[in-house]
């Protein structure tokens, strides 16, 4: 599994267990909604400072993101 499909799988995972869209965060995090679309889709790489802008409004550590033990 490569740190894109690691960061598309929790990014998805953290942000369906706090009940929020992709719109939604986008608009939290100041992010457009395409690009996180992009980003669990592992078309797009996202910078150090997107991942932090997530993981804050996530109520996450940037790192849980890139963490690949959660997952199977």
């Amino acid at each position: 599994m490569t740190i894109r499909d690691i960061l598309a799988r929790n990014l998805r995972t953290y942000r369906q267990a706090r009940g929020l869209s992709q719109e939604e965060l986008a608009h939290r995090a100041d992010i457009d909604r395409t690009y996180i679309s992009s980003i669990e889709r592992c078309q797009y790489a996202a910078s150090i400072d997107v991942l932090e802008r997530l993981a804050r409004e996530l109520g996450v550590k940037p790192a849980a993101l890139l963490d690949d033990s959660q997952g199977p």
